[in-house]
């Protein structure tokens, strides 16, 4: 869940919207308010090109570091 919130913020410090970003990366807002909630896993090719629209990296936003978990 966190790793969502990750996304929200992220979209927000660029002053995006939720439509805005999807205009972008070419889904429609109901996709990234879908993961941004934790609803739908986007492919990874998504997943680049949100990353791409918000200057971040995958490991920012969609993967947890499971040497973290594991600690």
């Amino acid at each position: 869940m966190a790793k969502n919130l990750q996304l929200k913020s992220a979209r927000a410090a660029k002053d995006m919207t939720q439509k805005d970003l999807a205009i972008i990366v070419g889904v429609s807002r109901q996709t990234i308010n879908a993961i941004e909630k934790g609803d739908y896993n986007p492919t990874i090719k998504l997943c680049r090109k949100i990353c791409r629209a918000l200057d971040k990296k995958l490991d920012d936003l969609f993967w947890l570091d499971e040497e973290e978990d594991d600690e």
